[in-house]
């Protein structure tokens, strides 16, 4: 068996991995690698593989550093089955027609200003459709048999909905190989989500390490920082606060902290803006998807339901209707996507606000290098933001706390679940300091072995020459 590391690997987005084993030739994750302009090109480069050859794909949760690559496997000649949890499933169907939307919009103006290779679409909306017909849903917890000599499961991995570790085991003849990927997992004991599961056994383990490096910050002075942001913002300095949130996950986690302050008169009557159609519709995916929420959750959602005492929240509908929030001066939470602020509505909303003293920018979650959000938050003060110079005056306020991936503590105690070592770990999904600081603690342990593996490296296993690591 061979596994090629080609994204995610020494960085933190385009996740993709290639197996090659006996009987087959599968990838998990087929994701778009984001950083603004610095990495466009490698989302339009050839594919390391023919994708033609490729047999399946098992697609570990929806966001699009993971999934946004697949419309283009598929018109460059895969047409197997795109096995997903079934929440995943769900979301696929609005993430990938909206990817497709914005590199269809980015050719359009790449052409206007005469950039020629930049002026046809990654993929089309045609392409998105005839992916999602290859998309084969699967609930947590059930056994299948994508191909001769491959079994795998789906298990929560509490990162977003319809996240999925996946177990993976390879016969070759002998005693099958159990890979486990760890996916982006979740950070345990946060409200809404549930837990990621515990998985006790692997041969070969490659575990995400986004925030190997680090500790989230403590949960309630995180909502105690958030009150005291929009309070200030809102009431004390009249204007508004911008919050860039992935449209899958981050926007939900936002509007349920937002909620349950004002349910506990934290907040006083918030007038709340979700700009963003993907997080409209993902929202309404979310509630079809309760059983897979923890109890928090539902009890919120039976309040909502309620209808008694709500904050005041309205979810855009139209581009005027997008375009008139720019008009409003004070009082507003502007909801929007993209979360790193590279694509989508919030950069108009950015615009408007970012030279405005009297405003806030909240961002809630991982900002990768080379993003405008990477540069708001060390401290840029100016940016170029569709074709515009802004100045930077609103106030930048970064909560890592708000994250949906797993701190430090929480990937070594889900490292420490398994009750023997893996023959061999592979640390992927992280920056160097990042990777490096977990695969130090990990090699901390008796037994453990750990590689972190560079971008297009390939790794046999067996290894023949006794070599790794």
């Amino acid at each position: 068996m061979k596994i090629r590391f080609l994204g995610a690997a020494g960085e933190v987005t385009g996740s993709c991995f290639l197996v090659e084993t006996a009987h087959a030739r599968f990838l998990v994750d087929c994701g778009m690698f984001q950083g603004g302009a610095a990495v466009a090109a490698r989302n339009r480069a050839a594919f390391a593989f023919d994708p033609a050859s490729i047999d399946f794909v098992l697609l570990t949760h929806a966001h699009i550093d993971h999934s946004g690559l697949l419309p283009r496997l598929v018109r460059e000649g895969f047409r197997g089955p795109i096995h997903s949890t079934t929440a995943t499933a769900d979301l696929l169907g609005v993430m990938l027609p909206d990817s497709a939307h914005i590199q269809e919009s980015d050719a359009r103006r790449a052409a206007k200003r005469g950039l020629a290779g930049a002026s046809v679409p990654i993929y089309t909306a045609r392409d998105a459709a005839a992916c999602l017909a290859q998309v084969e849903a699967v609930d947590y917890d059930t056994e299948i048999a994508p191909h001769r000599g491959v079994r795998c499961r789906f298990r929560d991995a509490g990162h977003i909905l319809g996240s999925a570790i996946i177990e993976a085991w390879i016969d070759e003849g002998g005693d099958p190989t159990k890979v486990v990927f760890s996916g982006d997992l979740g950070q345990p004991g946060r409200p809404i989500l549930r837990d990621p599961a515990r998985i006790e056994a692997a041969d070969l383990l490659v575990v995400e390490s986004t925030y190997g490096d680090r500790t989230h910050s403590d949960p309630s002075g995180i909502e105690d920082a958030m009150v005291d942001v929009i309070q200030r913002t809102l009431h004390e300095r009249g204007g508004n606060v911008v919050i860039p949130a992935f449209a899958v996950g981050r926007t939900q986690q936002i509007i349920y902290r937002i909620h349950q302050l004002a349910r506990q008169g934290r907040l006083q009557h918030p007038k709340v803006f979700v700009d963003s159609p993907m997080a409209t519709e993902v929202t309404r995916i979310t509630r079809e998807h309760m059983q897979l929420f923890d109890e928090q959750a539902r009890e919120l959602a039976g309040w909502h339901s309620a209808g008694t005492d709500l904050p005041w929240l309205h979810f855009t509908a139209s581009v005027e209707e997008s375009m008139a929030l720019n008009n409003i001066r004070s009082g507003a939470i502007i909801i929007s996507a993209s979360g790193m602020c590279d694509a989508g509505r919030v950069r108009h909303h950015l615009r408007h606000n970012l030279p405005r003293r009297e405003c806030s920018v909240l961002l809630p979650g991982y900002q990768a290098q080379g993003t405008l959000g990477r540069r708001l938050v060390e401290g840029a003060k100016r940016v170029r933001i569709l074709g515009h110079d802004v100045p930077v005056r609103a106030a930048i306020h970064y909560f890592d706390g708000l994250s949906a991936h797993a701190d430090r503590t929480a990937l070594l105690d889900w490292t420490a679940a398994f009750a023997q070592p893996p023959a061999l770990a592979f640390v992927v999904h992280g920056e160097a300091r990042a990777s490096h600081a977990l695969a130090a603690a990990l090699r901390q342990r008796p037994g453990w072995r750990v590689m972190i593996p560079a971008r297009g490296e390939q790794v046999q296993w067996p290894d023949p020459a006794g070599t790794r690591p």
